[in-house]
């Protein structure tokens, strides 16, 4: 388990659809540990958790074919690998005075992620809009416009909006304030330890819709907020955890690091993956029930919207954050790449790095 989880965690460039791909080649097709209705009943738990839910996918198949041992010999072995090539990458993109070239390179890409941001976001909403079943479209879309106004507006308050999305859905489907009552002690079980550990509480316990809604619940932290980092390694942050194999919430250890260095971005990687394994290792026994509880779906349809709302409004702050007239000429190529020619995600921002290397070797201006 250690060694084939491990390599996913290894190889798993690419996001959520690449880990899920390659854990159902593993489960479902190859070794057949699983059946494919298993399996997809795995995939759709995940989903309605808040979190990473390619992580929880990992720790879940391995919990049913392991036990609460596997779960944690399967989560660690995906998490570690990517967790450890984040640390290398931060210490050497966030050090104090980097070359030229690697700040460069950090550049590019950062420049690039804004059209990543723009591309998840559309990713989501095209197929969240069309379908019939949830909550109303017009309740959608004002979920979706209040989550883009609150990821340019609310900064580090983000997570608030996501919760209250949810809990006004499933009020207004149990149709009354009785339901609001119970989604409140939401908000009143969500701890305060530290600046650095609710960051990375909020990205692994109480983000909804996918990977990249963790960018505008950390950016007003990061860089407004804490001044843990400036805005540009921000950036090679987010781009940092998108050329990473494994999860996309390794971008947290990056952000740890800016703050405390390595202690930091240990301790910011054990908080946002805690809950995962917690998530798992105490109610995968009950997850058949989850799947189908019309709460757990009506909360989700408000959250959902709004956290992708978030991801679009997203790109506008990192937009603003660029500061050099070729990084967005780097970003406009990047949409071209990303919208119109299909390109992948890692491709694209390894060519942005790229761009911005060359810019630094003939001499361009690079931010500090």
């Amino acid at each position: 388990m250690v060694r084939e989880w491990g390599r996913i965690g290894c190889l798993g460039f690419g996001g959520p659809p690449a880990h899920i791909a390659l854990l159902r080649e593993l489960c479902v097709e190859r070794r057949r540990w699983l059946g494919a209705r298993t399996f997809e009943d795995a995939v759709a738990v995940c989903n309605l958790l808040p979190g990473p839910a390619s992580t929880q996918l990992s720790i879940l198949t391995a919990w049913m074919l392991r036990g609460p041992a596997g779960a944690l010999a399967g989560g660690l072995a995906f998490i570690l690998p990517g967790l450890a090539a984040m640390l290398v990458l931060a210490a050497l993109f966030l050090a104090a005075s980097p070359p030229a070239v690697v700040r460069g390179a950090g550049a590019g890409a950062g420049a690039a992620v804004a059209a990543v941001a723009l591309q998840a976001g559309l990713g989501l909403l095209v197929p969240a809009l069309r379908r019939h079943e949830g909550a109303p479209r017009a309740r959608r879309i004002a979920y979706l416009a209040a989550g883009a106004v609150a990821a340019t507006a609310v900064g580090p308050w983000l997570v608030l909006l996501l919760l209250a999305a949810g809990a006004l859905e499933l009020a207004l489907r149990r149709g009354g304030a009785r339901a609001g009552v119970h989604a409140w002690p939401l908000l009143a079980a969500v701890p305060v330890a530290g600046g650095l550990a609710w960051t990375a509480f909020k990205v692994g316990a109480l983000s909804y819709g996918g990977g990249f809604v963790i960018v505008p619940l950390m950016q007003a932290d990061a860089v407004e907020h804490h001044r843990w980092m400036s805005a540009a390694q921000f950036l090679d942050a987010v781009a940092l955890g998108q050329v990473t194999p494994g999860p996309v919430t390794h971008t947290v250890a990056a952000v740890g690091y800016a703050a405390t260095g390595v202690g930091g971005a240990l301790l910011a990687a054990a908080v946002a993956f805690a809950p995962s394994f917690a998530f798992v290792l105490v109610g995968a026994r009950h997850f058949g029930r989850l799947r189908t509880s019309p709460a757990a779906r009506s909360f989700l349809d408000g959250a959902g919207p709004a956290a992708m709302g978030a991801i679009l409004g997203a790109t506008i702050p990192l937009t603003t954050a660029l500061s050099q007239s070729w990084q967005f000429a780097v970003l406009a190529g990047a949409a071209l790449l990303l919208l119109a020619l299909r390109r992948g995600v890692v491709l694209t921002l390894l060519l942005a790095g790229a761009a911005g290397a060359l810019v630094a070797l003939a001499g361009g201006p690079v931010p500090a």
